[in-house]
């Protein structure tokens, strides 16, 4: 059974970096679409980005662009999810999630495209 571990949220100042990673304590991620997603306090859960099985494929949200990037390793069954120069309007808990097979017509920026989620990492941006 999937089981999705998300790590390294932390506080930042606004301009810094963070790198948040998305493990499969169950089995193996290496062969499944990931996607990032985010949810700040009173506000619906949004997409961030996403990664297709074999990484030939990614999604960024407008407002990341050219700020975020997700890439993959599969030497260590790993997702990661590469934030820089943070604003304070970044600030969420950031939500990794997975979905057995390719996303074929599925839309990589829904959150009813994917099958399994983890509980979330914080992250807080501060001006």
């Amino acid at each position: 059974q999937a089981q999705l571990v998300e790590s390294g949220g932390d506080l930042v100042q606004a301009g810094g970096s963070l790198t948040l990673s998305c493990t499969d304590s169950g089995r193996t991620i290496n062969n499944s679409p990931v996607g990032w997603f985010r949810q700040a306090p009173g506000k619906e859960r949004e997409f961030v980005a996403a990664i297709s099985a074999l990484g030939g494929y990614i999604y960024s949200a407008d407002s990341v662009k050219g700020r975020f990037a997700v890439f993959r390793d599969n030497a260590e069954n790993a997702v990661y999810l590469r934030m820089n120069s943070l604003k304070p309007e970044d600030t969420a808990v950031y939500y990794c999630a997975g979905r057995s097979g390719h996303y074929g017509r599925s839309d990589p920026s829904r959150v009813d495209s994917y099958d399994y989620w983890g509980q979330g990492t914080r992250v807080t941006v501060s001006s």
